[in-house]
């Protein structure tokens, strides 16, 4: 659909004269991202991960390409539209990578590429040995399963129906993956010149990485649960050393509460890792740790920080750690010095996630050299490198399309909210050619999690809504991570809450502006803003329209039938649904359905195990049962992230808008 059947379809303006075009649909397998970027032993560059959409097959493609830090040596270093996790050996003269669920060698020398492995499960978590002559990886591996029963012979020739599944795992399924086979991660190490993969791990528990080798590359460090009770405290994780040789484990963690993503001195002698003590709100924040490898005191690096930390990666003199955290919408890249010190290096980490404005991104190290994928509200990622102050893009992999687009302008507001006067930051995307003369409608679109955040990153559906001529608003209302514990806490047992009166508040302040048509309001979110967008159009109706996209609406129905319904009733309420099922209900949307008027379309995946689509479908039935204009949009073999295939992001960003414009 071009930009041309939109406008008329929509009655989007058109754009300024002599302007490029605005984005259109089919622009969406144009975009292409950098992740995953790894400095080169060599000091010469960055070798990344280029991601791009597939319009013949409707998939992502990656391949490995290289860049040098001037920019000039840009190149392809596989094709075959599935390499990923690129990981240079000790001295650079090989790099491992994964592609079609095995592990592949490339030469630098000859640039040589060849398969090492023949493994029947897909590896992740690649990891060198110090004298590069081994890698360590993780794998699912099938747990054994005695039949349930066994059934009598069938006669000769007779079809018979499919035998039953029996399932008596308490987590049997995950959204993403479906039911799931009884299995476990576990940690492998193999020759690197390819040979038989060695165990090192064993019994039901799953093993995560990052693996980290010590410097004699006689253990290797990893995450785990081994928990007899694991299930029923499925976030109680240690980080443990496996000794290579004979895979005896050591917990070098010990509280109630998770902890991972182990990361070493360059010297071995210090270890740093991240978590928190269980306390079981909605909301906790990881702080980093450290301590001696062998032993002695713990200490917190950030406990003045009030911000969640990840991926902790030591700098080359040993005296503090390179972290990530969000703040304020924006992932950050800082260093922690041993004496809890924080300094910001850079911003902007990001542009991985397309759809919406979510914080997504990675960065790596190589001495004190940083790399990272970068973004902005005008581009997805593209590789930077950290020299000291100096941030410089290596990649610009979107300049081809849009360069030759006119795109929606974001720019970042606070207001403040009619419910205890706190400070709600948000953003504004404005059409394409802008004129402060005309009367613009308004799209709220409301983030998920609901401990998550929007910020000003690059979002091909906020694009595609301005380009239709919406001012598209999105926030962080209370609840959202990147502003503190308080802050997000605040809805803890208490969601939906006051979060409600945060987003009028924003919707009031840009309904203030003279080129805003408050007579067309339009409100849409996904997951908790699914949840959100529910309980808006249940309390008032001054919205034209509303779609609700894999919602939340009944807490007693979902909280029994979610891939995680282990970790709901514990963390984000006070009980089991049958002891507090007041509590549940009031919070449940599908309470408000009684109060609504606005017309209220539906959207989920029918594969979604996070929100299942009988939680559409409950309140599909009921607004038909009351006669509220409505309709279900079912997107087949679809999971929680409906977009993961490129049409299917076109397809939801199309059916809101047919949506929106017969009540626009």
């Amino acid at each position: 659909m071009n930009a041309t059947l939109i406008a008329s379809l929509l009655g989007a303006l058109p754009a300024v004269q002599d302007a490029p075009p605005v984005l259109e649909p089919m622009d969406v397998f144009e975009l292409e991202w950098a992740s995953d970027p790894r400095p080169s032993p060599h000091g010469d560059g960055v070798v990344y991960v280029r991601g791009g959409m597939d319009a013949l097959t409707d998939r992502t493609r990656a391949d490995l390409w290289f860049v040098s830090y001037d920019g000039r040596d840009h190149r392809p270093w596989t094709s075959s539209g599935r390499a990923i996790s690129p990981r240079w050996s000790p001295t650079g003269d090989r790099l491992a990578f994964l592609s079609g669920g095995q592990i592949w060698l490339r030469w630098t020398d000859t640039g040589e590429t060849a398969p090492i492995t023949r493994l029947q499960s897909g590896p992740s978590s690649l990891s060198w040995s110090p004298d590069g002559k081994w890698l360590a990886f993780s794998m699912s591996v099938d747990a054994p399963c005695e039949p349930f029963v066994t059934m009598p012979s069938r006669p000769e020739g007779a079809t018979w129906a499919p035998p039953p599944i029996v399932i008596t795992e308490l987590k049997y399924r995950a959204d993403g993956a479906g039911y799931l086979e009884p299995s476990n991660s576990h940690v492998f190490v193999i020759p690197a010149e390819g040979g038989t993969p060695r165990q090192l791990t064993s019994g039901a528990y799953d093993h995560a990485g990052p693996l980290v080798w010590t410097p004699d590359g006689e253990q290797l460090l990893c995450s785990a649960n081994r928990r007899e009770d694991k299930e029923q405290e499925p976030t109680d994780s240690e980080v443990y050393a496996i000794e290579v040789a004979t895979g005896e484990l050591t917990a070098l963690t010990k509280r109630f509460g998770p902890d991972g993503s182990p990361a070493l001195s360059p010297d071995g002698v210090w270890l740093a890792w991240t978590g928190h003590d269980e306390q079981f709100r909605g909301y906790q924040g990881d702080d980093l740790y450290i301590r001696r490898l062998d032993g002695g005191e713990v200490r917190c690096l950030t406990s003045g920080l009030d911000r969640s930390v990840g991926s902790p990666r030591w700098t080359a003199d040993g005296r503090g750690v390179f972290v990530s955290y969000d703040d304020r919408g924006t992932t950050k890249i800082a260093r922690v010095s041993l004496d809890g010190k924080v300094e910001d290096l850079a911003s902007g980490v990001g542009g991985t996630s397309l759809g919406r404005p979510y914080g997504s991104g990675s960065f790596t190290t190589r001495g004190d050299r940083v790399v990272f994928t970068h973004n902005t509200p005008q581009r997805p990622a593209d590789v930077a490198v950290l020299e000291g102050d100096d941030v410089r893009l290596l990649t610009h992999l979107n300049r081809d399309l849009l360069d030759n687009r006119t795109l929606a302008q974001v720019s970042e507001h606070t207001c403040t909210s009619s419910a205890g006067g706190r400070e709600v930051h948000y953003w504004v995307a404005k059409p394409p050619g802008f004129d402060p003369a005309q009367r613009y409608p308004l799209l709220l679109e409301i983030h998920g999690g609901p401990f998550q955040n929007y910020g000003a990153r690059f979002a091909m559906e906020v694009q595609l809504f301005a380009a239709a001529g919406y001012v598209v608003v999105y926030s962080n209302p209370r609840g959202s991570t990147s502003y503190g514990d308080e802050f997000a806490n605040l809805i803890h047992h208490n969601y939906p809450g006051e979060d409600y009166d945060d987003l009028m508040s924003v919707v009031d302040a840009v309904a203030a502006e003279e080129w805003l048509d408050g007579s067309r309001l339009f409100v849409t979110g996904g997951s908790g803003g699914g949840v959100l967008t529910a309980t808006i159009v249940g309390r008032t109706d001054r919205f034209a329209a509303a779609v609700v996209a894999k919602p939340v609406i009944n807490w007693i129905s979902f909280a029994l039938t979610s891939d995680a319904y282990n970790f709901f009733w514990r963390w984000w309420f006070p009980g089991y649904p049958w002891d507090h099922h007041e509590h549940y209900w009031k919070r449940s949307p599908l309470s408000l359905v009684g109060n609504v008027t606005t017309p209220t379309m539906l959207l989920t995946g029918e594969a979604d195990y996070r929100t299942p689509i009988s939680e559409s479908e409950q309140y599909y039935q009921a607004l038909k049962l009351r006669g509220i204009d409505t309709a279900f949009v079912r997107i087949p073999e679809a999971s929680h992230g409906i977009t993961a295939r490129p049409s299917n992001m076109i397809a939801k960003v199309l059916c809101i808008l047919e949506w929106f414009g017969r009540y626009r």
